[in-house]
């Protein structure tokens, strides 16, 4: 085919599109159901008329072929193990009663099985339920749920495509199951994995699919010979299938590197690749490989992780240099946009020239098909377009908004020995010990206690004017005291206030932050019904006075027992924003490394004796590729170190992190310098105090014993036992007792049972503690 008429055949297309409605439909239909109110039928008619939503959006505004399967009542990860039949024994019972309720308890647990565990989407704040597998695992093809939303779109007249998680990432994204041995690897069951795809493959053939995408991002991270020619197996024989639908594999969020010449030459019929900055190499190093002859070439080139509109002259640029490396290309996002809002245009409080700047999931989707179209019939079909978005690029550029002079100079002045505490850790935990007087295996939570619908309502009242700044404040006084009471009660040993005046743990900082835009509905999901809304960093930042002195001093004012300053870290101020993409990340995160900075010594001032900084993201920002590791660790523990350095010895800094895999990154924990790390660790089991022991870590640690991600109440005995395990690890002099992760998402009766048994395990092993 030539380059003209590979131009003349360019469609625009999507791998995927949010899932929760203009309103949050989904969510408040699965909390519904949850708690009975909703029946399982206007459910799943719920989540039908969602499905026809997006797709008719997508339909009337030009995209050729809409994705299905994309959707997911909780995550596409789960739905692939449901997909393939690799339900864990302990859920069976469930599952084999009633499929919706086994779904959500693999999902989230029930008081009697424990969920699968979750961590992040790689590098992204998507939360996905880890596979368990095992040498025993049978797996049994279940298409259901791809079919039944295929032939939805089918009759309503669209082109569609089914999107699966390939096989080789879904094995790669697994773990070994309770019980296996650790150093099982779930990729040895590709062969048994790979009959169970063709299965659904042919049921969706003959379903009516012309083309299946099968996802396979865990490709574009370092993967080993033995991995990679996993991946030319896999494809080599899904290939080989005779009277398949044609398949594209699909890559994203970085460049595809010695995979790339692998799928290639694999028999399948496109390829859809990443083609955004952060993977540009990927076109070079296509066309190092020949192209792609025969095929078609999905182009990402609009970018499906962040909010900035695209620069159109720029992209049709890159589509252009594709046009003759592939029989066929089309255009798209550079991944699924479940990871963007829905849609701009419902922003009222952005000043209308700055929401000129942004791109939501339906505005990249206006975005897709315009460059379609420039590349099909040429730029003068997009002139207008072109000369609007030119104009909108310069407005932004040229922004006062951007640049603060008082603060790139103050971040330009910063030295090294401004991100170094004035003395070592072991000066610094004696006099801590001294001051605090703490006891062995101290008690305490992550930060935030749950959020009611009183709290909510107190919020939306103000909002609306309804009561004053001084009813919302002795509302928030009122819930303050009863956390305190209630730690106090309990028996924990370092107190939080309990953060009921916090939106979220960004937006609230980002709300008080200059340089900050917040958004009133653009939600986006991080696990479950679970959704946040990322602030946007559009301009230089800095802290016009502080942010949560007040409410943390009151809290103290009520209590004997230290109460914990409350802050959320520079690089998770940035990970779960949307950052600015016109300079380098690591000088973003010193500008709000130096504004936290200010605020922690205000709270030290106030008399907060223990300040924890949370980077929960720390880990879930760390690249792709290990060669761009430690450029990216140097600023981002230098951001940290930045933020805390600057408070007495005896002040005791605390971090908190949580679902994500730390193994690899043990030595940037170490270089935070942080007095105490609490962590995430009830559902792997401890695995990450065996993790710091095995590194040699040598500052105090609490991984955590209470899964807060499930409804489940813990024991006594279990959270003794998980504790018990730590101790093997980690000694009684250094090791903390808390949950894995603040409270916000729960509600009062399971917070107080299982902080009452969390605390009771705590007295429990310390009374087995030897005599010292």
């Amino acid at each position: 085919m030539t380059t003209k008429s590979a131009a003349a055949a360019a469609r625009a297309t999507v791998y995927g599109y949010p899932r929760q409605g203009q309103s949050r439909e989904l969510k408040k239909a699965i909390e519904g159901y949850w708690k009975g109110r909703v029946t399982a039928e206007a459910l799943h008619a719920t989540a039908a008329e969602l499905r026809r939503s997006n797709w008719r959006q997508l339909a009337d505004a030009g995209i050729h072929e809409v994705p299905t399967g994309d959707f997911s009542y909780y995550d596409h990860v789960l739905d692939t193990t449901v997909m393939v039949g690799a339900i864990p024994e302990r859920h069976r019972t469930v599952v084999d009663a009633d499929a919706t309720d086994g779904y959500f308890a693999m999902a989230r647990g029930t008081q009697e099985v424990a969920p699968l565990e979750m961590t992040k989407w790689f590098d992204t704040n998507y939360h996905y339920l880890v596979p368990e597998l095992g040498p025993d695992t049978v797996f049994t093809a279940d298409s259901s749920k791809q079919v039944a939303e295929l032939t939805e779109a089918l009759a309503q007249g669209l082109a569609a495509r089914p999107v699966l998680v390939g096989p080789v990432t879904y094995l790669l994204l697994a773990k070994p199951a309770p019980g296996v041995p650790a150093d099982f690897e779930p990729l040895t069951l590709l062969d048994r994995l790979l009959p169970v795809y063709a299965e659904v493959l042919a049921d969706l053939r003959a379903a009516g699919a012309d083309w299946v995408q099968l996802d396979e991002p865990a490709l574009v991270q370092d993967r080993t010979p033995a991995e990679l020619n996993a991946a030319d197996r896999a494809y080599r024989d899904l290939g080989a299938i005779t009277d398949r639908p044609k398949l594209l594999v699909a890559s994203y969020f970085d460049r595809l590197g010695a995979a790339l010449p692998v799928l290639a030459k694999a028999p399948v019929d496109g390829l859809a690749l990443d083609f955004t900055e952060a993977a540009a190499t990927n076109l070079d190093a296509l066309a190092a490989v020949g192209g792609l002859p025969g095929k078609r070439l999905v182009a990402g080139v609009v970018n499906g992780r962040n909010i900035w509109i695209n620069d159109l002259q720029k992209s049709l640029s890159a589509l252009g240099s594709l046009l003759g490396l592939a029989d066929r290309v089309d255009v798209a996002a550079s991944c699924s946009l479940l990871h963007v809002p829905l849609d701009a245009t419902a922003e009222r409080d952005i000043d209308p020239q700055i929401l000129r700047w942004l791109a939501f999931a339906q505005q990249k989707t206006a975005e897709i098909v315009t460059l379609a179209k420039g590349l099909a019939q040429g730029t003068d079909a997009i002139a207008g377009e072109l000369a609007a978005n030119r104009a909108d690029l310069a407005s932004r550029a040229t922004s006062p908004i951007t640049r603060d002079p008082a603060v790139r100079s103050r971040a330009q002045a910063v030295t090294e020995a401004d991100a170094r505490r004035s003395q070592p850790y072991a000066e610094r935990a004696a006099a801590q010990r001294a001051h605090l007087g703490l006891p062995l295996l101290p008690t305490t939570t992550i930060g935030s206690f749950p959020q009611t619908s009183e709290l909510r309502a107190a919020r939306a009242d103000l909002r609306a004017g309804r009561i004053d700044t001084p009813g919302y404040e002795e509302r928030i006084k009122a819930e303050i005291q009863q956390v305190i009471s209630f730690q106090e009660k309990t028996g924990i040993d370092v107190l939080v206030h309990g953060e009921p005046e916090r939106n979220d743990m960004v937006q609230y900082f980002a709300e008080q932050l200059t340089g900050y835009l917040a958004t009133q509905d653009g939600w986006v999901q991080s696990y479950g019904t679970r959704y946040v809304r990322p602030p946007i960093l559009a301009g230089d930042i800095s802290r016009p006075e502080p942010m949560t002195v007040r409410w943390t001093s009151y809290a103290q004012s009520l209590s004997d027992r230290p109460v914990k300053g409350m802050l959320t870290g520079p690089v998770t101020m940035l990970a779960w924003s949307f950052v600015r993409d016109d300079q380098p990340l690591g000088e973003t995160a010193r500008q709000v490394a130096l504004a936290l900075r200010d605020e922690v010594t205000d709270l030290e001032a106030a008399g907060t004796s223990v300040i924890q900084v949370d980077e929960p993201a720390l880990r879930e920002t760390l690249p792709l590729r290990a060669a761009d590791h430690a450029a990216y660790l140097a600023w981002a523990t230098e951001a940290f170190r930045l933020s805390t350095s600057g408070v007495r010895p005896d002040t005791q800094i605390h971090t908190h992190m949580c679902y994500a895999e730390f193994g690899d990154i043990v030595q940037a924990i170490d270089d935070l310098d942080a007095d105490v790390i609490s962590l995430e660790a009830a559902r792997s089991h401890m695995q990450v105090a065996r993790e710091l022991a095995a590194h040699g870590y040598p500052r105090e640690a609490g991984p955590g014993v209470y899964d807060i991600h499930s409804p489940r109440v813990p024991s006594t005995d279990e959270a003794a036992n998980l504790l018990r395990t730590g101790l093997k690890a980690i000694p009684a002099e250094r090791l903390w007792v808390n949950p894995d992760c603040g409270l916000k998402t729960r509600g009062w009766p399971e917070t107080r049972a299982s902080l009452e048994n969390l605390v009771t395990a705590a007295r429990t092993v310390r009374s087995e503690l030897p005599a010292s």
